[in-house]
């Protein structure tokens, strides 16, 4: 399923940058678009693992050098029959953590320091076996792609800002932009960029809440640890990029208004009700 979802969106990457190509350049922007659709897509599906956690300078991790947060991450992955993930670290105050790897051989968990200064080991685990559902249910590639996708849409609107400003002024089909076309982009593409991600968001969190309740045998550590997550989310900031927000456990941006409302997260009072719901049947 998540296979599917993976290839459709690499296909809607390549139509949406076809399209909005042709609309600023004509049919010398659609062929570019497409070359440069190509190129993204191999990149997205190869090296996004990479990307996102260069992005975020995470550095892998030794048992030596963080022996509790690696126990825990190995037995969870032994609980849920998954092959251990390589650990990293984020130099990050503010708490949280997400997964990465384009399939459960080559996963990848990554937290920060603010995490591991704040939870209990219980809550860890809690944070930890959410992650590794994400692993479990192959979704962490369809997110990686998510965030790449986001990320070429709000580079799309910039470009047609610059595209606005020095775009040809030619009727020519192969060579005129379109001032018009430039200035939807503007506006809609940072908005298709969260609706790209909230797409794909909210359900898999659900998902892998319930998932790892189960890994974790007990859903009120992850309840827990997502109250504390939450609140430090609020107050301590992080330089995070938009266009990954929806791939950590807890969104990275604070704010509310509009910014709440396209919240690639569900609410957090929703996420903890459903777990605290689930303490009776596990």
């Amino acid at each position: 399923m998540n296979s599917l979802k993976t290839m459709m969106l690499m296909v809607t990457l390549t139509l949406i940058l076809v399209f909005v190509g042709g609309l600023l350049g004509g049919k010398t922007g659609m062929t570019f678009a497409l070359v440069m659709a190509f190129g993204m897509n191999f990149i997205t599906y190869w090296f996004s693992d990479k990307i996102v956690l260069k992005m975020y300078r995470a550095k892998p991790v030794t048992e030596t050098e963080a022996p509790e947060l690696y126990s825990i991450v190995r037995r969870l992955a032994l609980r849920a029959g998954l092959p251990m993930p390589k650990v990293c670290v984020m130099e990050q105050d503010q708490p949280n953590a997400f997964a990465t790897g384009r399939n459960p051989e080559h996963g990848i968990v990554a937290v920060t320091t603010g995490i591991m200064r704040i939870l209990s080991r219980e809550e860890l685990e809690g944070v930890i076996a959410h992650e590794l559902a994400h692993i479990k249910n192959r979704d962490i590639l369809v997110s990686t792609v998510a965030a790449a996708i986001a990320g070429a849409i709000s580079y799309l609107a910039q470009m047609a800002q610059w595209a606005m400003i020095f775009g040809g002024r030619s009727s020519d089909d192969n060579r005129g932009g379109n001032p018009i076309a430039a200035l939807v982009m503007m506006i809609v593409g940072p908005i298709a960029a969260m609706m790209v991600q909230m797409a794909i968001s909210r359900s898999r969190e659900y998902g892998a809440d319930a998932g790892g309740a189960h890994i974790s045998g007990n859903p009120l550590y992850l309840a827990n640890a997502l109250k504390k997550l939450h609140t430090a989310s609020q107050r301590i900031p992080m330089n995070a990029n938009p266009a990954t927000a929806h791939m950590f456990i807890v969104s990275p941006l604070s704010g509310g208004g509009l910014l709440k409302l396209f919240s690639t997260h569900p609410p957090i009072e929703e996420r903890v009700a459903r777990l605290e719901a689930m303490r009776s049947g596990i």
